[in-house]
């Protein structure tokens, strides 16, 4: 165990206080959500960031690290969806799970192939968690006032889902020919 993985470990930690304060419909709890939400994101770079350069990488770490990513904006996002039962944001949060889960599927399919590298995480998954956690940061600050914050939350939400939509195709269509092997490939 090192400091890296024990950032994730808090970050991991944080996902029920994040997700319990957004039940309570009081003025308050929504920003006490995103400050944590915002810690969150914080100890996921710095964990990143040390473990690299202090080599401190580890498969426990590399494996723990995603897993507390996705949870964090899964459970954000369907609390997300009970709080604000609307399309512009149920759609783009239904597609933002959706597609971590078969990018996930995906990734331990293709390591069971002995090809993870072809859906290695690239620039545009970086760019699409980068706005996705922007705009999550953003309607969780606004979520009680639901003012210009909140939309320009939703606005980011919905670029992110098309930008997640985007990388899952790529995702798939660079794992197409391994996963069709033998069954007559289907050009993509």
């Amino acid at each position: 165990m090192n400091l890296p993985t024990w950032l994730t470990l808090f970050r991991l930690l944080l996902i029920p206080f994040v997700v319990g304060l957004l039940f309570v419909r009081m003025p308050g709890f929504n920003s006490v959500a995103a400050v944590l939400f915002g810690i969150a994101l914080a100890t996921d770079w710095l964990d990143g960031h040390l473990a690299r350069r202090w080599n401190q990488t580890s498969d426990f770490g590399a494996f723990l690290d995603p897993v507390a990513d996705k949870l964090i904006v899964c459970g954000v996002l369907v609390m997300l969806t009970y709080r604000v039962p609307e399309f512009f944001v149920a759609l783009p949060a239904a597609i933002i799970v959706g597609r971590e889960l078969t990018v996930s599927a995906l990734r331990e399919w293709m390591a069971e192939l002995g090809e993870r590298g072809i859906v290695a995480v690239g620039s545009l998954g970086k760019y699409k968690t980068a706005v996705q956690m922007l705009a999550i940061f953003l309607m969780l600050f606004d979520l009680f006032e639901r003012g210009t914050i909140f939309f320009v939350g939703v606005v980011l939400l919905v670029i992110s889902s098309a930008i997640t939509l985007w990388s899952m195709v790529l995702y798939l269509k660079q794992a197409w020919p391994r996963l069709t092997r033998g069954q007559g490939s289907i050009d993509v």
